[in-house]
């Protein structure tokens, strides 16, 4: 073994049957530590190096298998730790990219070819829609306006006149990126006079004044499905704000309201409704007609209905969005007391006392009661 060079694994503090997570997890923390733009001392800049160079071989499974089995003299011909230079390692941006907070400017666009500022997905967009109940139960098309940025079609979205509207940025000299040496680092940046287009505006485009895009409304038709509810949200892929530098579009998200109806009202798939009924219909029992989604449905008052009772009408409440079938219809039954009578009324009601039994006597509460008073 070279007596020149640690082993690797020492340097790395690892033992030998690391996966490369650990690997990445240790090259990371020393990286931290000693990298000379956090560490200004000066034996920080050979312990960096030293670092990288035993996790650019360690990570290489060839390189590590022949190192493993020969040590430093086994990495000769393989491109290993003689002249490593860290600019040539690929993972080794995209670490210290996320350490440090780099992001690309390791030259991981420029090595790729072309210094160009990357693509950039547009931004999404939201509009909020209100419906009404019966729309839920059976679904809609409906047009919609949306406003949003359309790339300037005098320009096709460059920002400048078409003849000599551009020139090359006299900054980068059209690479889009500069390039700075720090330490051993070959560091590429983005450049800041062009915004990594690789040319500035020299004329801006008379329409959208440079800005590349000019503010439009755009006509959509959006199929609402049945059984959508207030909160719900429908996605409209790539009809959102436009990329920049070629990316794609955002998307456009519907946000559904539903409007308060006058009669029904809606709790999940089912729906609910209060049914009045005089105390005679509801002594006695009695029909009614009651016009629903589905149309005229009779609906059974069973005899001896209190206030609160609750009738069931199976499948008519909302569909389910995400499933088959319906939810169900409840009716509230809400007995109404006369609060004025006739003469003839009165003698009646009379009558019917008399035969009454008299049920003055408070009612002992129920055990939900008892335990609300409890904590109260």
């Amino acid at each position: 073994m070279n007596a020149t060079k640690r082993d690797y694994y020492e340097v790395l503090g690892v033992k030998r049957d690391v996966d490369l997570s650990g690997l990445k997890n240790a090259y990371r923390e020393l990286a931290k530590r000693y990298h000379p733009d956090r560490n200004p001392e000066q034996d920080a800049e050979d312990r960096f190096k030293e670092a990288s160079e035993a996790y650019s071989i360690l990570s290489d499974p060839q390189k590590r298998a022949a190192y493993d089995r020969y040590g430093h003299q086994g990495l000769q011909g393989l491109g290993g730790s003689q002249g490593f230079d860290p600019n040539s390692f690929t993972d080794f941006s995209d670490i210290l990219g996320d350490l440090f907070g780099f992001g690309d400017i390791f030259g991981g666009a420029g090595r790729r070819g072309g210094g160009h500022s990357r693509s950039q997905r547009g931004e999404d967009l939201r509009y909020d829609l209100e419906i009404n109940l019966e729309d839920t139960i059976r679904g809609l098309s409906v047009d919609i306006q949306v406003p949003r940025m359309e790339g300037c079609s005098r320009c096709q979205g460059t920002g400048a006149e078409k003849n000599d509207g551009l020139v090359t940025c006299p900054m980068c000299h059209g690479r889009g990126e500069v390039i700075y040496q720090q330490s051993f680092l070959q560091i590429r940046r983005t450049c800041g006079q062009c915004g990594g287009r690789g040319q500035i505006i020299r004329r801006p485009c008379t329409q959208c004044r440079g800005e590349r895009y000019v503010r439009t409304e755009r006509k959509l038709k959006v199929n609402i499905p049945a059984g959508v509810d207030t909160g719900t949200r429908l996605r409209l892929a790539n009809e959102g704000q436009p990329g920049g530098n070629g990316g794609m579009a955002g998307d456009l998200y519907v946000v559904v309201k539903i409007k308060e109806h006058p009669i029904f009202e809606r709790s999940g798939d089912d729906l609910h409704c209060t049914m009045p009924v005089n105390i005679a219909q509801a002594a006695l029992g009695t029909e009614v007609n009651l016009l629903t989604f589905d149309g005229l449905e009779s609906v059974k008052v069973p005899e001896g209905s209190q206030t609160g009772s609750r009738i069931r009408l199976k499948n008519l409440g909302v569909p389910k969005l995400q499933g088959s079938g319906r939810g169900d219809l409840f009716v509230h039954v809400d007995v109404r007391i006369p609060a004025k009578l006739t003469r003839e009324q009165r003698k009646l009601f009379e009558q019917l006392r008399e035969t009454l039994p008299v049920e003055n006597e408070p009612h002992e509460k129920g055990i939900i009661d008892r335990v609300k008073d409890y904590f109260m």
